[in-house]
Order: C-alpha cells, then structure tokens, then sequence
C-alpha cells in the first residue's frame, strides 16, 4: 500500500516540508493519543488542523477482530473513505486536507489524515449538559432532533454505520452562524451497500444510550423515530415494535455499563 495526497492550500502552507514523513510527525497539541493512534489539533501557516496518525494495529488486534466476526481498521484511510461518502449523502463532515498510507503487512501501515479544525464548535453533549435544569426552547430542541434524526438516516441509507454514534460526535458553531450540525470521528465506519440490522440497532443505540441523561421526553423520542423513518408514527410503531424494542433494550445496557448499574 502506497498512497499519498495534500490538498494544494495545504501543501502550500507546509513551507517545503510536505513528504509523508514531514506530515505523519507533524506536532501540536495532543488531543488523544492510544498505543496505536495519535490525535493532535496543528497550525500550519495561520489555519488550525487536526491529523491522525495511525502507527499499524498489530496483529493481536487484528485476529480479535477476526474472531469475532469484526472487519479491523487496518489505516485512515478507513475514516477518508467514511468522511468522502458521508459528503456524497449531503451530511457535513470536517473537510480533509490529506492523507496517506504506505507499508505492506496489514499489521504495520502506517498512515494519516488531516482534516480542517472546525472552529469555535460545541458538541452536543455538550450544548445540552444542562437541558435537565434549564430547559431550551422547544423549537430549538425540536430543530436539533430533526438534523440529528436526519443525518442517521442519511448515513443509514447510504449504507454507512458510525459504530461510535453518540452525541459527542455531533459538533455545531458556537455562535450559531451555521445552523447544520456536523459528524465527526467516522475512523470505525463501516461501508456497504446495505447496513445490517444488527449495525443499525448497534448505531441507534448508542444514540438513544447517549441521550438518556439531557431530559429528553417520551414526545422527543418519538419525534426522532418519525423524522428518522420518513413515515407516519403510528405504522412505525405499529410494523417496528420488536426493532426500536431492541433499540431501547441496547442502550440501556450501555448505560447500565457505563453507570455500573
């Protein structure tokens, strides 16, 4: 594997030092960093990016993949493809700026992919931390369960399953200037033409998991499976029982999980 690509803007920003070694080891702040994985927020001629280097998942990672029936996330070049195809279904996703992968054993790629900084963004978990005790106005919650129903569907029908799809994953200005929500952190997407079921419901779980504490109410809910599903509620409800049942079912227990309950 042998691949590598700058945006001009961006190459032309890195003064010269724009070979695949210059771009993999560029600092900054370490925003998160594993045993395999490095996320840093970099500046490069006035404009903030974020890159992720990825250094090969080793081959235990890849057989606990295996084993359990799991494609693994060999490069970034996984997350380049999510962000390209999630941009094709109209969803708004950070713009990549590069990204490159080389090496032969799928244990050892080494590879990256920089994206643009946003800005001045919230997440959503974080806008709505203190929904439970100072309520927004209906309209507003209203507009943000709409994009955010929205943007699964469009992902789902793409055929694109997130398999980190919380609300932390969704950014939105801070000064509103944007009223679109934007989908961040797609490295584990998965892409097919058709989305299992069991991958839908593992999605929307953690959705609905990731919601369950910001004083969402019943009505709420049902506004997302409308929106989501493009039907009228009472035959969603009526033909989806057993689907949205273990919707429910799994993010109660990654709540559980989550809250030692």
């Amino acid at each position: 594997m042998n691949v590598f690509y700058l945006a001009p803007d961006f190459r032309a920003r890195l003064g010269g030092r724009d070979g695949f070694d210059d771009v993999l080891n560029l600092q900054g702040e370490v925003i998160r960093q594993v045993a395999t994985r490095r996320t840093s927020r970099i500046e490069c001629g006035g404009r903030r990016y974020f890159i992720k280097a990825h250094f090969g998942v080793g081959w235990t990672e890849i057989l606990k993949n295996l084993v359990t029936l799991k494609l693994p996330v060999l490069s970034a070049l996984n997350e380049v493809r999510a962000i390209e195809r999630a941009g094709e279904l109209g969803i708004a996703v950070p713009r990549v700026v590069g990204y490159g992968a080389r090496g032969g054993n799928p244990a050892r790629i080494e590879s990256f992919v920089v994206t643009e900084d946003l800005g001045d963004t919230l997440t959503l978990e974080q806008l709505t931390e203190n929904w439970k005790h100072a309520p927004p106005a209906p309209r507003f919650k209203w507009q943000l369960i709409a994009q955010v129903a929205e943007i699964a569907r469009r992902l789902h029908q793409g055929g694109v399953n997130h398999r980190d799809f919380y609300i932390c994953h969704f950014r939105r200005y801070r000064d509103g200037r944007e009223d679109r929500l934007y989908l961040m952190d797609l490295h584990r997407a998965q892409l097919r033409k058709t989305v299992p079921r069991r991958w839908l419901i593992k999605d929307l779980g953690g959705l609905y998991f990731s919601s369950l504490d910001i004083g969402l109410t019943h009505r709420d809910r049902l506004r997302f499976l409308k929106a989501y599903r493009q039907r009228p509620l009472r035959a969603v409800l009526a033909e989806e029982s057993s689907f949205w049942t273990r919707v429910v079912r799994r993010g109660e227990r990654l709540y559980g999980k989550a809250h030692r309950l």
